[in-house]
């Protein structure tokens, strides 16, 4: 075998799923992607704003850059029942999360990929991403044909849909490089831009990230929009809607070899909300530990859960909420009072009543005076 064939097999033997390369050089929807940055979608993923330049082109990172190596890796694990999902004292949690945090998974197998390439060529320069950088990482995946960009801004790989985990490896090495997918796409099918709670989606392959639920969840560290709050439901960490109806994985995902992606119990996919209110410090990071969702912080995960508890509505999870009112994170605290607003029974306005002389926080006041008016 040539190196190029090589190290699409030692790739294939440390268990990635996907495999491409690209040449290294501007990303192909590179003016796309400034286009959605003036037009403000980004929100305040400042990461994604900064140095647009150097995020569109790789040569930017690596000077004498001349390949991309793209891999996949599949995170399609289970399905939950549909009574699971529809009860509405768990919260849900996005698939990716379900499990190890992907980039203590990947990133090893990158850098033993990275290591066999050296060996082979000794003196190489290269750079390793998992999301971790300024690439468009997707870009590069479409262009070595590891898929194609769905309406909903997903790789959409035709025989593992779009449950994928994406990394690249950039090398001053020239290698044999692949073809984009073509004549394959999502055609007439918009069920991804129709299915979105929040409707983030301004367009075909434009999302915007401040109406998205993910970008909500996940990555806003202060308060979330409040006419945004009663679309969330019971997501508590990311979403997948877009993914979950497009046909594509519908199709053809199949369970992934991979056993740290899948939950090891039913509450790490779809916890109980009076259980995740109720959480220390110490308490989070125990239950979390090798977690995505650690990503989010305590105040940020239970943030969310009050929302998720608002949206219940049951006068369930009054007591849990009057807790939280109490709770040393003012973000906690503001959307415990909205929950209770919007839970607005008697005993909920009672609450806020008697919480609201002692609240210390001008926001959390803000939050109680307008869930007393509704």
């Amino acid at each position: 075998m040539n190196l190029t064939d090589r190290v699409k097999s030692k790739a294939l033997e440390l268990g990635f799923d996907l495999i491409g390369i690209a040449p290294a050089g501007r990303a192909i929807h590179a003016d796309a992607y400034t286009r959605w940055i003036e037009d403000g979608h980004a929100g305040e993923m400042a990461y994604m704003t900064r140095d647009p330049q150097r995020r569109s082109d790789v040569r930017h990172i690596l000077a004498d850059a001349r390949s991309v190596v793209a891999v996949g890796l599949s995170h399609y694990t289970v399905d939950w029942p549909d009574e699971v999902k529809r009860d509405p004292s768990r919260g849900l949690v996005a698939r990716y999360a379900w499990g190890l945090d992907y980039h203590d998974v990947m990133a090893p197998r990158l850098r033993q990929l990275r290591d066999f390439i050296q060996s082979e060529i000794p003196g190489l320069q290269s750079k390793i991403y998992i999301d971790t950088g300024p690439v468009l990482e997707r870009d590069f995946a479409e262009q070595t044909g590891l898929g194609f960009t769905g309406k909903n801004t997903c790789l959409i790989h035709p025989r593992l849909g779009s449950w994928i985990f994406l990394g690249e490896i950039i090398l001053d090495l020239e290698l044999e490089y692949d073809a984009p997918l073509k004549g394959i796409g999502c055609g007439t099918c918009t069920r991804c831009l129709t299915a979105c709670p929040t409707d983030a989606f301004v367009g075909p392959y434009v999302l915007d990230a401040r109406r998205c639920i993910s970008y909500l969840t996940i990555e806003i560290k202060g308060s979330i929009p409040r006419e945004l709050r009663p679309l969330m439901g019971k997501r508590i960490f990311g979403c997948d809607e877009c993914q979950d109806v497009c046909p594509w994985p519908q199709r053809f995902a199949r369970p992934a070899t991979e056993s740290a992606f899948y939950p090891v119990n039913l509450d790490r996919a779809a916890p109980k909300l009076l259980d995740l209110i109720q959480l220390s410090n110490q308490q989070f990071r125990e239950r979390f530990k090798g977690s995505p969702i650690l990503r989010a912080k305590r105040r940020g995960l239970l943030r969310n859960v009050a929302v998720a508890l608002g949206n219940w509505r049951d006068e369930a999870a009054l007591p849990a909420l009057r807790r939280a009112l109490s709770d040393p994170e003012p973000r906690v605290r503001e959307h415990a009072a909205w929950a209770l607003g919007h839970i607005g029974t008697s005993t909920a306005r009672t609450t806020l009543e008697k919480h609201r002389p002692v609240e210390p926080d001008p926001i959390v006041q803000e939050e109680i005076n307008l869930s007393l008016t509704r």
